[in-house]
């Protein structure tokens, strides 16, 4: 049985390669019909996502040498904590908020998860956080929505939650984590390409509530990646974060740019970027 699975690891291992979204640029196909992410999931769309499993889908992914870049962060009170990944502000001296043009906030504290793509940003103060919902199931088919800041620019794309993955990271670290994995049917007009810069950002349902932390894409095959809910709730349960539900607006396949718009407005969602040398 154990060389059985070493077998399949090692399979999986040179099928699958996903890039951080703080990797070199790389072309996005453009977004499959949704005909064709029905076929691929026959007979599982509405069904409840699945525990976590050995032979869940592995995403790998390399940590290289930190360098300058942007992310996207989200409020999670008023008491200025925020929530992006870990891999957004690695290795930097000096992190920041942007929070109008030109008008950036310094964080004054970083912690960070040992086991999972996740950061807190300290700032003091934050006005509107954006509503958490870790707890209750997901199905297969459920709709997400990514908000942030894709290139540095404003930014959004509609994806449904396809299955459980686990994140391998190498590199200048070494982690496995469970993750979700969600197949992009849409995104802003204009935007093209990689979306680096969308990470960190929050992956909203329907009712607007956040369901995870984005970490990942796989451009190839038009993925998305975010922390599972059970690992965001633990860290904020082990970082003593309250959490204070704020606005939240529906999301629609059918128009999405506009509550995602407000979720910026608001800053309930910033751009962060990163200085390694200051």
């Amino acid at each position: 049985m154990r060389f059985d699975w070493l077998i399949y690891v090692g399979a999986l291992a040179l099928m699958l390669a996903v890039i951080f979204a703080t990797a070199p640029d790389a072309d996005a196909p453009a977004p499959a019909p949704m005909s064709e992410f029905q076929e691929e999931l026959a007979g599982e769309l509405g069904a409840l996502l699945p525990d976590a499993s050995p032979l869940d889908e592995l995403v790998l992914v390399q940590v290289g040498e930190p360098q300058n870049g942007v992310g996207t962060a989200f409020a999670v009170n008023q008491r200025g904590d925020w929530l992006t990944a870990r891999h957004v502000v690695e290795g930097c001296a000096r992190v920041t908020l942007m929070v109008a043009p030109g008008n950036y906030v310094p964080v004054a504290s970083i912690g960070v998860d040992d086991e999972h793509d996740l950061a807190l940003l300290s700032t003091g103060r934050s006005p509107f956080p954006v509503a958490l919902e870790l707890q209750s199931p997901l199905r297969v088919g459920d709709e997400g929505y990514a908000v942030g800041f894709p290139q540095g620019e404003p930014g959004e794309l509609a994806t449904r939650l396809v299955a459980r993955s686990r994140l391998v990271t190498r590199g200048r670290r070494s982690a496995e984590a469970p993750i979700l994995a969600w197949a992009e049917i849409g995104r802003t007009d204009g935007l093209s390409g990689t979306l680096g810069g969308i990470s960190g950002g929050p992956m909203f349902d329907a009712s607007g509530a956040v369901r995870g932390v984005i970490v990942a894409e796989s451009p190839r095959r038009g993925r998305i990646y975010t922390t599972a809910p059970q690992a965001v709730d633990a860290f904020l349960t082990r970082q003593g974060i309250t959490r204070e539900p704020g606005p939240a607006d529906p999301f629609d396949l059918s128009g999405y740019g506009a509550p995602s718009d407000n979720a910026r407005r608001r800053l309930q969602v910033v751009k962060v970027t990163c200085e390694v040398v200051p």
